[in-house]
């Protein structure tokens, strides 16, 4: 039998309703017809009563009436239920026609449309001849009727109709058409239903009449019919009440049938289709225990209904199909409103099904043979019909009819089965399997059963296998993976593993195969070691660019098309390393890396280990280990590499349980002091540039997904660990150090305090601040910093001074903070002391700061590290423009072995060139040693030059010196340096900032740019501010203006700062309309970019917040 037996007939899963034929329409020609049939059919809401029209022709032949039984004595029923009852009641038999006629009660020609709407009644009553249908018409007018009893015309005609017709007065209606269509038609519809009502009705009794004519000895099929087909006629009057009663009874009497092998199919089948008509109608009624309690009992009674030993398969076929339509009724009445449980759901019943039908692909191998078997097929079809389709529901093709215990034909019985079993082959049963299994998935994922959804995709992804779509299988495999890891589900998840590795073989995908292999050879796999080491050589083969060897339990032909797609990869010259990561997975090898300590001073070398362990059988030989940081400048000196001269061949080989150390170190650089070093990967490397190249990443400091719980349980664990050699490292024992601080060189220079306290009112109280150096070298650019503490109460800021110079008393100039008070350079083991003079106006306790900043040069391990507290820097101009001021820096660098006096120097300027203010020396009478330099600054600007012009001359420097152990009448000597010259341009816009010289937070802050318009045109510029995270502000944030020539635009603007330190402003866009060549960036080049921000409630002026 075709495998679509097993689906329920549509006719059976709809909701059964009241079937009407309406006729005498003309749907294609006659508008006000076609009007008539929309109103009936169209937009049938829930509250229009169940009805299904049909539109039909006048003469249309209805299903023929057999002749009426007066005797069931020697009558024996050939089945229980024909295979067209049910839609012929649906679709065919009406319970009511209805003739349309147009005919209004003032017709001209009364007589004759009476006499044709007579005859065309007789026709439809000729046509249904035997069976109890009603009729009804309906006259079509044009007019509005009159109130019943105003028109008496009316009343007459409509009596003459009547007798003409036959027809009783409630059988004739009037469809006025008019703007209220709908309305009429809605009316018609109630009436119409009553009739169909009485018509299904008198069936029930007719049906039920015959009873009395039954025996239980011959009519035992027939008391299921009779009780099948009442409660049938019951739902499509919408007494579902009733049609429950009369489905459990057939239910009941169903079971009472004696069964054998020829008619146990068809019991089973009945069966089935009363159990959904009862499990639909008590979800219908909000009664879901009932309906489970109905289904459950129902799979109890028929189980064990097996059949014919070499059709098990069709039992089994069966039972899916229960299952699944249970969960299906199940599912329609949660979107109807009915609420499910985590452990009762649709889900279990689609798992269930797809058990079934796993069982059924099972029995089909086994009773039918493999794919390959060839059966052959009996001729002539023993399943074909000569109407195509069988007469009485569960019966078989070639002994329909056939109730008795013995089959008629024992050789029609054997090719039967033979093409039942032919056909049952052709059933794509994986896909059937994977529908429902993928049904359950979607449930039991809606209800939050993740155990129960991972199990069901492992179950989806063999199927995938089966069926050769070893993509989808991969997909769905991998996807579960993760959390049998998780859950240390080792056994299940070896299982997973060993069909993905199947999987990876057969499509020939390299990196799928490596990290499978990789996983099944190591602590997490229960394979046995003989399989381990297997994998581990096909592993081994894969890294040489050989072919591995087939999977076991991979037929030939998958594995002869395997063996070709490996071949190919092999030959394939371009290749690109395969990267896996390892961090989620349970790889056979293990990675920590860690830093020796949290923490490094800048002058100690970082020290980092790397420790790998094998969990395989054999060892591994690896080619590359390097360790990816935080800060990429020191990756370099963290990698092993076979090459290195440092590490021997053995370091290269990982032997199996055995902990190998991996020492790294070097050096910090000063700009890391602060921050924080991570280890950001570590990579293995297998295999060879030449043949296969693997790399294992591990992000992080490494572990994988059971490191962490296995850390964990040797942490918990009183398990004593024996003593291993010097040597060697527990590994329980390593713990991951993935991160390291850089902090600063500890200061070796010891700063003492001698003073007497306490200090008296306004006088000046005298602190003594000794300082020696502890140093090996000498300590360079020694700076104090010393005064009152800052954060204090501001009032004390305004009563403490602090000055160097004991000898003349403090007022208030005088500030509360001395920053960066020069020292000398200190030697090894040289003090040097400074005295400070403190004059503190009104009492009350004081907290005071003294801070030394120096540089000192250190040597770690042949690297030379300087270590500054601050540094200042200029940007290098390649250009100057016109009239925009520039700074002019010089250099002196003295080579000379002996001392130099500069006495003076001076600046003489091109007339292209002149300067802001008088340039005066600022390096006179500055002695300069060996290699020393000294430094000038002058502020210049370019007078506007010529058309053409591009460079211009700066002009002459001049430096007057003389040897410092020179006596004073030897003349000084003059050194004249000729200045480049430079290139110069002219700017057609200048912009420049007037702002203060700092800030504080949350209190207003003024800058005005001026914008100056230096061309002979008229410019537009576009002005815009972008927002920033440090600042709020006030003014117009995009604005175009326009600017005359020669003259100047200011824009004013309110900054508000939110945050305390160094802030970038709010960054200012400019864009000039009529000269598009000019970039925004290079007007951006004259506006400051930072500005100081001071605390809020902080009243001290900005050198001794900056010194702080």
């Amino acid at each position: 039998m075709s495998p679509a037996q097993w689906d329920l007939p549509p006719e059976l899963c709809c909701r059964p309703m009241a079937f009407v034929a309406l006729t005498g329409l003309d749907v294609v020609y006659n508008a006000v017809h076609r009007a008539i049939w929309d109103a009936f059919c169209a937009n049938r809401r829930a509250d229009r009563v169940p009805i299904s029209f049909k539109v039909l022709p006048g003469d249309h032949e209805y299903p023929k009436c057999r002749t009426k039984r007066t005797s069931y004595e020697w009558y024996i029923p050939k089945g229980i239920l024909k295979t067209g009852w049910m839609n012929k009641h649906l679709n065919l038999v009406p319970a009511l026609v209805v003739l349309f006629y147009e005919l209004d009660w003032d017709e001209a020609q009364w007589k004759e449309k009476q006499s044709e709407c007579a005859t065309k009644v007789e026709i439809v009553r000729t046509s249904l001849q035997g069976r109890n249908t009603k009729v009804a018409v309906v006259l079509i007018q044009k007019k509005t009727p009159l109130p019943p009893g105003e028109d008496v015309m009316a009343s007459e005609r409509a009596a003459a109709l009547c007798n003409a017709c036959d027809l009783s007065g409630k059988s004739l209606f009037v469809l006025p058409h008019t703007d209220h269509l709908v309305g009429y038609i809605i009316r018609l519809e109630n009436a119409f239903y009553e009739h169909a009502q009485t018509y299904y009705n008198t069936e029930i009794r007719r049906v039920k009449s015959h009873k009395e004519f039954l025996n239980k000895t011959t009519h035992q099929l027939l008391f299921v019919r009779h009780q099948f087909k009442m409660a049938f006629f019951s739902e499509l009057k919408q007494e579902t009440q009733n049609a429950l009663k009369h489905y459990r009874s057939a239910y009941s009497l169903i079971h009472e049938l004696r069964t054998h092998e020829t008619n146990i199919l068809e019991i089973k089948t009945m069966a089935g289709f009363i159990n959904y008509k009862i499990c639909r109608l008590c979800f219908q009624h909000n009664t879901p225990l009932d309906a489970i309690a109905q289904f459950r009992k129902h799979i109890d009674l028929c189980k064990k209904k097996i059949g014919s030993a070499e059709l098990a398969f069709e039992h089994t076929a069966w039972m899916s199909k229960q299952f699944q339509y249970f969960g299906d009724l199940f599912d329609e009445a949660i979107k109807l409103g009915l609420t499910a449980i985590q452990t009762q759901n649709p889900g279990f019943y689609y798992q269930q099904a797809a058990h079934y039908a796993q069982e059924r692909k099972r029995l089909v191998v086994q009773l039918c043979g493999g794919p390959e078997s060839n059966l052959g097929y009996p001729a002539p079809d023993p399943l074909e019909t000569p109407t195509g389709v069988l007469d009485f529901y569960g019966q078989r093709a070639w002994r329909q009819g056939h109730q008795s215990i013995d089959p008629p034909d024992p050789e029609k019985e054997k090719g039967g089965i033979l093409a039942l079993q032919t056909r049952e082959k052709e059933v794509p049963h994986s896909e059937l399997i994977i529908a429902l299994l993928s049904n359950a998935v979607a449930q039991f994922k809606k209800y939050k059963c993740p155990r129960m959804k991972s199990r069901l995709m492992v179950q989806m992804g063999e199927e995938y296998y089966h069926t050769k779509d070893y993509t989808k299988a991969l997909k769905l495999l991998d996807y579960v993976m993760c959390d049998y890891r998780t859950e240390r589900w080792w056994g299940l998840l070896t299982s997973i593993l060993s069909t993905a590795l199947r999987c990876s073989y057969l499509m020939a995908q390299v990196k799928d195969y490596v990290l499978y292999s990789m996983e099944l050879v190591g602590r997490g796999s229960t394979l046995s070691e003989d399989q381990k080491s297997r994998i581990q050589k096909n592993l081994m083969k894969v890294l040489k660019n050989e072919p591995p060897e087939a999977e076991p339990d991979c037929s030939p032909a998958a594995v002869k098309a395997a063996q070709a797609l490996w071949s190919e990869r092999g030959t394939q010259t371009s290749r690109e390393d395969i990267i896996l990561e390892v961090q989620d997975s349970v790889p056979f090898v293990q990675c920590k890396a860690r830093f020796l300590h949290p923490s490094f001073h800048l002058d100690v070398p970082v020290q980092l280990h790397v420790y790998l362990l094998a969990d395989c059988p054999h060892p591994v030989r690896f080619s590359k280990l390097c360790v990816s940081l935080s800060n990429q400048d020191y990756n370099q000196h963290c990698v092993v590499e076979s090459p290195d001269q440092a590490h021997d061949e053995e370091d290269m080989c990982l032997v199996p349980g055995r902990t190998h150390r991996y020492a790294f170190r070097f050096v910090a650089r000063a700009e890391d002091v602060g921050k924080k070093i991570e280890i950001t990967g570590v990579d293995l490397m297998l295999g060879s540039k030449s043949s296969r190249s693997v790399f294992l990443n591990w992000r992080g400091g490494g572990g994988d997904a059971a490191s962490s719980l296995e850390a964990l349980q040797a942490m918990r664990s009183f398990k004593r660990r024996g003593r291993l050699p010097e040597n060697e490292v527990d590994w329980d024992t390593v713990s991951i150090q993935a991160s390291t601080m850089i902090i600063s060189r500890v200061p070796r220079i010891s700063v003492q305090l001698h003073h007497e306290p306490p200090a008296l009112n306004n006088e000046m109280y005298c602190m003594r601040v000794t300082i020696q150096s502890q140093e090996d070298a000498v300590a360079h650019d020694v700076k104090l910093t010393a005064g009152l503490k800052p954060g204090q109460d501001a009032n004390l800021t305004h009563t403490t001074h602090v000055t160097l110079d004991g000898s003349k008393m403090c007022d208030d100039s005088h500030r509360a903070l001395l920053p960066d008070i020069p020292i000398s350079d200190l030697q090894p083991r040289e003090k040097v002391e400074k005295p400070l003079f403190i004059r503190c106006s009104t009492t009350g306790s004081r907290i005071f700061l003294v801070h030394v900043a120096y540089t000192v040069d250190a040597n770690i391990e042949g690297r030379d590290i300087v270590c500054k507290c601050h540094k200042v820097s200029f940007e290098h101009l390649e250009r100057v423009f016109v009239d925009v001021p520039f700074l002019l820096m010089t250099d002196i660098l003295s080579m000379s072995p002996w001392p130099l006096h500069l006495v003076t120097s001076q600046l003489q300027l091109a007339p292209t060139m002149s300067a802001v203010d008088q340039p005066a020396s600022q390096v006179e009478e500055v002695v300069l040693q060996t290699s020393e330099s000294a430094s000038e600054c002058f502020c210049l600007t370019c007078p506007p030059v010529h058309q053409g012009t591009t460079a211009v001359a700066s002009g002459q420097y001049v430096i007057s010196w003389k040897r410092k152990s020179a006596n004073t009448a030897i003349p000084m000597v003059s050194t004249v340096i000729t200045l480049p010259h430079v290139a110069v341009e002219t700017i057609p816009v200048y912009i420049h900032a007037d702002l203060p010289s700092f800030g504080r937070v949350r209190e207003s802050l003024p800058v005005k740019y001026r914008i100056q318009n230096r061309t002979g045109i008229v410019q537009e510029v576009e002005m815009s501010v972008e927002p920033s995270d440090a600042f709020m502000f006030s003014g117009l944030k995009q604005v175009r203006l326009r600017i005359l020539p020669g003259t100047e635009q200011e824009m004013l603007y309110n900054f508000y700062p939110l945050m305390a330190g160094y802030q970038t402003l709010p960054l200012l866009n400019i864009n000039l309309l009529r000269l598009p060549g000019v970039s925004g960036q290079l007007l951006r080049r004259f506006l400051p970019s930072r500005i100081f921000i001071k605390p809020q409630g902080q009243q001290a002026d900005g050198d001794s917040i900056a010194a702080a």
